[in-house]
């Protein structure tokens, strides 16, 4: 048992070791770019690298969002320093979502608020609402945004110059992820810390590999010809996890997908309470891992990473041989390091990863219940089943 305690704390510690140095590495867009915005006129492009006349196509689905399309909408329009037309698809609502953006626009003409179309047979909602959004876009650029995201005011302008100055033809600015409440803080911090702890981010960047990716489609921008030639959400029309999925289709298609830092670019209020995370969770982490070995295999090693080790620790100091503790409580030290690593950078709060044995356990827990509600049929998401 001590051999393989201090095995996985030396692991944890050389994970921490790569999320320092993914921290280093990580893009963002530049906030320091926008020169000359003519702040009187919202529509006037005078950022670096984005040519006057270029039109960006902000693509917002929505579903039963009357709570937060309004601020979403405005923030949106309030955007500097680059030229757009905002989309925005009431998927079916029944809370009067499109009233609720048509009002934040104030009559602004640059809004125009779309009536999807009924579900397709091998449709997914959120695939075939971008999908549908895209097709209306006329923009060169396209930016998809979730109905509870608020992109700062110089955010699209910085996002659209990430792509020219590293030549990509996908980005994801991955927002703030605000989180209150014992659920949301205990398991949303997993989401940047995730893939920054274990996705080596410069290679991801340029191998061809559609496996090694990350993507967030809370906000993710992309060159308009290049989701075409990927073949568009159409390519990802029953995926439950199409941020990712589409990320790969760039990447099979030979096209440059990365993720970046948006902490100063956007944020994102995704679940107020732990009811909320949990359906949210149990909706996708299903597929998240490729199968249920996959993520039985994923979730043993994170298990062995970061919770045999304090587990050891306490079970030491409790069996009254303190000495014992020490790989263990190494080990959990490296598990909390990379989190307040993580948190730092991402806007998070770094004291929380003191529970970050528990924030495996609640992941672990999910992901069970995820592929019980699976096996059951009974997962759904916004009135529709999945």
């Amino acid at each position: 048992m001590s051999r393989l305690v201090w095995s996985a704390s030396a692991a944890a510690a050389l994970l921490t070791l790569h999320t320092a140095v993914n921290l280093r590495l990580l893009r963002a867009p530049c906030t320091q770019c926008c020169v000359g915005v003519d702040r009187s006129s919202r529509s006037r492009t005078t950022h670096r690298g984005v040519g006057v006349g270029v039109v960006v196509s902000v693509l917002v689905p929505a579903r039963d969002e009357a709570a937060c399309i309004g601020g979403c909408v405005r923030a949106l329009l309030d955007q500097e320093g680059v030229e757009l037309e905002l989309l925005v698809l009431d998927d079916g609502s029944t809370d009067g979502t499109a009233d609720v953006a048509r009002a934040a626009a104030a009559g602004d003409p640059r809004l125009r608020v779309l009536a999807g179309a009924p579900l397709p047979v091998g449709w997914l909602g959120k695939p075939h609402a971008c999908a549908q959004l895209a097709e209306a876009a006329g923009g060169e650029v396209l930016v998809f945004v979730d109905a509870d995201v608020r992109v700062a005011p110089h955010g699209l302008a910085a996002t659209r110059a990430l792509l020219d100055v590293h030549d990509l033809d996908l980005v994801c600015p991955y927002p703030r992820q605000l989180a209150d409440g014992l659920g949301p803080r205990l398991v949303q911090p997993l989401l940047q810390w995730s893939w920054l702890t274990f996705l080596p981010l410069r290679l991801a960047e340029s191998s061809p590999r559609a496996s090694l990716v990350a993507a967030n489609g809370q906000l993710l921008v992309c060159r308009a010809a290049a989701y075409q030639a990927a073949g568009g959400h159409a390519s990802v029309r029953d995926q439950v996890v199409e941020d990712v999925e589409l990320a790969r289709a760039f990447k099979r298609a030979g096209y440059r997908v990365t993720v970046a830092d948006g902490t100063h670019t956007a944020a994102c209020r995704m679940y107020t309470d732990w009811r909320e995370l949990a359906d949210g969770y149990t909706k996708s982490l299903w597929a998240a891992f490729g199968s249920p070995g996959g993520a039985a295999a994923a979730m043993a090693l994170l298990a062995w990473l970061y919770v045999l080790p304090p587990a050891a620790a306490v079970a030491a100091v409790i069996r009254g041989r303190p000495r014992r503790a020490i790989p263990g409580l190494a080990g959990y030290a490296a598990g909390v390091g990379g989190r307040a690593l993580a948190a730092r950078r991402t806007g998070g709060r770094p004291a929380d990863g003191f529970a970050h044995p528990l924030s495996v356990a609640a992941l672990a827990a999910l992901t069970a219940a995820s592929f019980r509600r699976r096996a059951e049929g009974t997962l759904s998401w916004k009135g529709r089943t999945l």
